[in-house]
């Protein structure tokens, strides 16, 4: 259940608010459609509630307030806009991704996958997806937690009418299992035809809060649909038998020979036209329009029925390669499937027609209508509805799922381990490296002059660092400069929680990472050298250890000063920059430090440090300690390591200080 409670959004300047006290309940076991045009204020309510825009107001959530939960995914599905994922990554991928985050099992991806009929695009690139596919996927991504509520920003938009009936059968089906489903949309019909409460928003203040039923009576107008060519005879006669029987009737002449009759029904249409011998081409109940949106006219039914011949043929390839997975798929053999493997029913035509001398009309009880009945709007929305929906007939859900509420330290390395796998970004970076610090040895190693140590590492005394210090760098700002430009852990783009254990775990892989890139570039150096030039330059120096401490030191700080800037200013370019200031800025001024006139020394600081531990350390650690402190004494050392305590103060403040708001 939802109780959204004087939602109310900050005033911009001179405008009004976008929403003004708001208060609405969507209950369990039902679909509620938030409905209204264009600047309603729709958006900026799912918004308000969901706590990504400043303002006043509360929703509570089954009882709590979304900060108040300790993993908010398992209790709210949300869609707003398209899915923000990697569009070079998988869609499996995608979904795992999401799950290791979450904490739900890897095998989830692959049962939501099937539940909403993307097996067969289980591999395909989330930037290829078409905009049925994409809806239909981020469907999956709502549902992979097993969530209680699902709040879904105009879900059907864009979609054919094999699309939507798919994706309103679905969130029907979360209904009747006891799910609260909230949706917005700007079709009035579609909000009577597929919602069980209809709570209408205008320029940001409430209007009405009805029941389908009463929506469809009171904000919507019924009417006949009549085609026929005596379309002026057959006007003049509901005219006069409307007076004749002191009934309010409006007969509106469309374009054509069409009629739109209100006041009537199909059956006292028909009935007038087979006793004067008025041949009808069509007869049919409709809901009036309600704004712009709207295709249950005559010409929009031909619409509507080219768009589901055009959306089978567009569909079939995908069934075909469903079939392939049929075994998989089938629960049972009482569900009913469309060939483009669509899981909802299709709903009855509203277009009842028949063709002679008034045998049409005659005729028409017999025809189905779109709400099967002639008693109004009420029994049409009620048979659209789970009341009158067999449970066969809806789609599955993804089974229930157990998620341990204890946090696992593990869940955000799972998900940091998986986004960095699933794309290939990290690996064109690393083979780039690789190649340009060879190339660079070489020509060092052909020019000269190059120290031995620098010469390994390919680091020219012209360039601040070395090719795979800028490349650990840029790999860690992508790190989380992915994350902004693709916030899959976010409702909503550009917000990106900021959690230690995420924090934690991007610097444990960056580490990772760096140490990887370090070994392979010295490694890749030593063999290019040895190849061309002999082993004259491939020798490895006596002090190795020690240069290897201070390489790694190097390398592995460059990677953390990417993932902390990129993570502090949310850009990877940001990330990038500050990696390349440290040798430019800041070592420059740490050397003016250390060079300028002093009264005391850290000479003898080993033997210090062993006085004051008092024993000795077991296998030495006294001598990596002061090898700790030897590096970190150096210029790049201490520069580095002081930009890395700034950054990850900075980090720290700002999460705090978000998290106090």
């Amino acid at each position: 259940m939802i109780q959204a409670i004087g939602l109310t959004s900050n005033p911009r300047k001179e405008f009004p608010p976008a929403l003004d006290d708001v208060s609405f309940e969507a209950q369990a076991g039902c679909v509620t459609a938030l409905l209204g045009g264009a600047g309603a204020g729709k958006t900026t309510a799912l918004r308000l509630m969901l706590e990504l825009q400043q303002g006043r107001g509360v929703t509570f959530f089954r009882g709590r307030p979304l900060h108040r939960m300790a993993h908010p995914s398992r209790e709210v599905g949300v869609l707003l806009g398209d899915v923000p994922g990697h569009p070079a990554r998988s869609v499996r991928g995608h979904l795992r991704m999401l799950c290791a985050a979450a904490g739900v099992p890897a095998r989830r991806a692959d049962e939501v996958l099937e539940v909403v009929g993307l097996v067969s695009l289980r591999d395909e690139r989330l930037g290829t997806l078409s905009r049925g596919m994409d809806r239909r996927f981020g469907l999956a991504c709502t549902l992979l937690a097993d969530p209680h509520t699902l709040v879904l920003d105009d879900p059907a938009e864009g979609l054919t009418t094999r699309e939507r009936r798919w994706l309103h059968g679905a969130l029907r089906a979360h209904a009747t299992q006891g799910g609260t489903v909230l949706l917005t949309t700007a079709d009035a019909k579609e909000a009577a035809r597929t919602a069980d409460r209809v709570v209408t928003l205008e320029r940001g203040r409430l209007v009405a809060d009805q029941d389908a039923a009463e929506f469809a009576r009171t904000r919507l107008r019924p009417r006949v649909a009549v085609r026929t060519p005596h379309a002026s005879r057959l006007a003049t006669l509901l005219g006069k038998q409307a007076r004749t029987a002191h009934r309010s009737v409006e007969v509106v002449r469309e374009s054509g020979n069409r009629l739109s009759v209100y006041g009537s029904s199909c059956a006292d249409v028909g009935e007038i036209a087979f006793r004067n011998g008025i041949l009808v081409h069509q007869l049919a109940d409709e809901i009036g329009d309600m704004g712009p949106g709207s295709d249950t006219g005559p010409d929009g039914m031909e619409a509507r029925a080219d768009e589901e011949a055009r959306a089978a043929h567009d569909d079939a390839a995908p069934a075909k390669a469903d079939a392939g997975a049929g075994g998989r798929r089938r629960r049972g053999a009482a569900r009913r499937r469309t060939p483009a493997g669509d899981l909802a029913p299709a709903p009855e035509r509203s277009q009842a027609s028949g063709e002679g001398q008034g045998g049409g009309a005659a005729r028409e009880d017999a025809h189905e209508t779109s709400h099967g009945t002639e008693s109004g709007p009420s029994a049409r929305d009620a048979g659209s509805r789970a009341s009158d929906h067999p449970a066969h007939d809806l789609p599955d859900l993804p089974p229930p799922i157990s998620v341990r509420p204890a946090p696992s330290p593990l869940r955000p390395l799972r998900y940091e381990l998986r986004r960095a796998l699933g794309v290939g970004t990290g690996f064109v970076t690393t083979g780039l490296v690789l190649v340009v610090s060879v190339l660079t040895a070489v020509v060092l190693a052909r020019i000269g002059h190059t120290p031995h140590a620098r010469l390994l590492v390919a680091w020219p005394r012209e360039l601040p660092l070395p090719p795979a210090a800028l490349g650990a760098g840029l790999l860690g700002a992508i790190a989380f400069g992915d994350e902004f430009r693709h916030p899959a852990l976010a409702a909503d783009r550009g917000t990106v929680p900021r959690r230690l254990g995420l924090l934690a775990a991007k610097l444990l892989v960056a580490s990772a990472t760096a140490l990887v890139l370090a070994v392979l570039t010295v490694g890749c150096n030593i063999e290019v050298l040895y190849l061309v030039y002999g082993r004259e330059l491939a020798e490895v120096p006596a002090d190795w250890l020690s240069l290897s401490a201070s390489w790694i030191g190097l390398v592995v700080g460059c990677a953390w000063a990417g993932v902390l800037a990129a993570g502090l200013f949310r850009s990877t370019t940001a990330g990038l920059a500050a990696v390349v200031t440290v040798p430019i800025v800041v070592v420059p001024l740490v050397q003016k430090v250390l060079e300028g006139p002093s009264v005391r020394t850290a000479a003898g600081f080993p033997l210090r440090l062993r006085e004051v531990l008092l024993s000795q350390w077991p296998f030495g650690g006294e001598r990596y300690l002061a090898a700790v402190a030897r590096v970190v004494g150096q210029p790049v050392g201490g520069a580095l390591t002081l930009s890395l305590a700034a950054l990850l103060c900075a980090y720290l403040f700002t999460t705090l200080r978000s998290r106090v708001r």
